[in-house]
């Protein structure tokens, strides 16, 4: 006879992962603004930049600003070298062949 599912055991678990998750995304969001100098902004200044780009609907600028990050990794990567900016150039080829209306939420 099959042993019958703990629900609430994986309930849990995947609440836990979630969580895990959220924490390292927002810990991935305080390093980048720390890493592109953003910190120095003002709070009010860096949320009202933040707000423009998320309302922002010309997809020619964001395509640019797209652009911008992505030289910005590649430059980040060289500086240290190694694995990590090889990946990085292999993503910036792979974003670059996407179509720009392509990308969700950017």
């Amino acid at each position: 006879m099959r042993k019958p599912r703990d629900f609430d055991s994986e309930l849990k678990a995947l609440d836990s992962k979630a969580r895990q998750l959220k924490q390292a995304k927002l810990h991935q969001l305080g390093e980048l603004v720390v890493a592109t100098g953003a910190d120095a902004l003002p709070v009010e200044q860096l949320a009202g930049a933040l707000l423009t780009a998320v309302s922002a609907s010309d997809m020619i600028v964001r395509e640019d600003w797209r652009q911008r990050g992505a030289a910005f990794f590649l430059l980040q990567g060289k500086a240290r070298g190694g694995a990590r900016s090889r990946a990085a150039s292999a993503a910036a080829a792979d974003s670059s062949t996407a179509p720009i209306g392509s990308e969700a939420g950017a």
